[in-house]
């Protein structure tokens, strides 16, 4: 099936150490997928959290749907993820221990299914994100550098 991007999460790489990613459903109402098509979605500050063995997602902006009138629902709701109780199980298993977070990455289309990824992540230190930063900077100045060589 082909897959487009609608949003990505640009501080999930960032604030986390991504160790696993799931694939969920999501559940959303019919002016919430138009506002989705037309791209309005924000993944920003939101975050998943386990209540009574199903996953929702929170903080997730959706912009209300122009022409939705009485339909619409209110943007920042939590919404229900789709996930096989097993998956749930070793969702519940990691957020357990100590530092990891159910992060969201992206939501995409996948065919005609709205699709989220979701990173099981352990939060960074400060000094971690130091380091990524100036790894990746030292990365740059190297292509830099190799790019201006003349051979």
């Amino acid at each position: 099936m082909n897959t487009k991007l609608i949003a990505k999460n640009p501080t999930a790489y960032h604030n986390y150490q991504i160790e696993d990613k799931i694939e969920t459903g999501i559940v959303l109402s019919g002016t919430e997928i138009k506002s989705i098509r037309a791209g309005k979605v924000n993944l920003k500050d939101c975050y998943a959290y386990i209540k009574k063995s199903e996953v929702f997602i929170c903080g997730m902006h959706i912009s209300p749907y122009e022409h939705g009138n009485i339909f619409n629902k209110n943007p920042l709701r939590d919404r229900k993820l789709l996930l096989h109780k097993k998956e749930i199980a070793k969702l519940i298993g990691f957020t357990k221990q100590k530092g990891y977070s159910l992060v969201p990455i992206s939501i995409y289309f996948k065919g005609s299914f709205v699709k989220i990824e979701l990173g099981i992540g352990k939060g960074k230190k400060l000094y971690d994100k130091r380091q990524d930063l100036a790894k990746k900077d030292a990365q740059k100045q190297m292509a830099i550098h190799l790019k201006n060589k003349q051979y």
